[in-house]
Parts: structure tokens; C-alpha cells; sequence
């Protein structure tokens, strides 16, 4: 097992976090139960160096080099949780539930009151494994349109709505 750590990202972290997200999608590529079904484009760099720059968000590393992150934004008092993304050949190491549990401590130090995110309901490695991490789906909307904003634009580009959920843990 190798070790990892966890670490505040930096800008020059956004090329490898585009291409951890890319090596990650192939597994919904191969998700039997996707088939058919388009997998979103990966955030550019561009994009996640815009994350970065604002803060809150994670590289995992091994030997220096990136091998997960989360990256995350504020939307009121509330963080958002973008992406989450552990290379292929280091998943099972508990690098994602261990950037949750970072990003659960960055949230609680910057004063926010819970994470959102959006992601498949019946994936094992989507909904399933945050709701093992204390997230509930969002049934009700009011005050994070943000929320159902991104499960409509998904189900534009494509993805089954009905499969689809958005969910928050809040921070005690």
C-alpha cells in the first residue's frame, strides 16, 4: 500500500488534476449500467485553476506527484464539492474518504455550515460511498438553486435525471 498525503492544491496542480478526472471516467465508461449514456467532458485546467485560486480545494500525493483531489467552491455558506477524483490504480486506499474528511475540516475552519454535492444515486462509488460519509440527499431545494441548476444542466448534456441526486452533509 503506498502512503499518500493530503495537501492544499496549487495552481500547478490543475494539469494533473484534469488528467486524474480523465483516468477516473473510465470508469463510468465502463459502467455497465451507462452504457449509452455520455460521460460529461473533464474540467480543463483552465478551470480548475480558477478553483484552485480560490481556495478549498485538495491534492493526494504520492512522492509528490497527484494522484486524487477534491476541488471545491463557496457558494454562500456552503462548500461545493466540484470533483472528487482518485486515480484508478490508487483507489481502495481510502484517498477519497480521506480528502472528504480534509475537505469536511476546511469547511468547519472557514466557518461554512455544509458540502453539497451532485453525482449518481445508485453508483457504488458515487451516492453510496457519500452517504457512507454522512451526506443525505437534498430533497428540498429552496435556498441552493445552484443545486438543481446543475442536476437540469446534467440532464441536458444527457445523463439520466431520475439516477441522478444531489446531496449535502452538514457540518456540526
Amino acid at each position: 500500500m503506498s502512503e499518500f498525503s493530503i495537501r492544499l492544491a496549487q495552481p500547478g496542480d490543475a494539469d494533473d488534476f484534469h488528467r486524474v478526472e480523465e483516468d477516473a471516467a473510465i470508469l463510468l465508461r465502463e459502467e455497465p449500467s451507462l452504457a449509452g449514456i455520455p460521460v460529461p467532458p473533464s474540467g480543463s485546467a483552465a478551470h480548475y485553476r480558477g478553483l484552485i485560486r480560490r481556495g478549498h480545494c485538495l491534492a493526494a500525493t504520492v512522492n509528490e506527484t497527484v494522484v486524487g483531489f477534491a476541488a471545491c467552491g463557496t457558494i454562500g455558506r456552503e462548500l461545493h464539492l466540484h470533483e472528487l477524483s482518485v486515480e484508478r490504480a490508487q483507489q481502495g486506499k481510502r484517498i477519497g474518504a480521506t480528502l472528504l474528511e480534509a475537505v469536511a475540516i476546511d469547511a468547519r475552519n472557514a466557518g461554512l455550515r455544509a458540502i453539497t454535492l451532485n453525482t449518481y444515486r445508485d453508483i457504488p462509488w458515487n451516492g453510496p460511498f457519500y452517504a457512507r460519509h454522512g451526506f443525505v440527499e437534498v430533497e428540498n431545494f429552496e435556498g441552493r438553486p445552484h443545486l438543481l441548476q446543475s442536476l437540469e444542466t446534467a440532464a441536458e448534456l444527457g445523463l439520466p435525471r431520475e439516477r441522478r441526486c444531489a446531496m449535502i452533509r452538514f457540518l456540526g
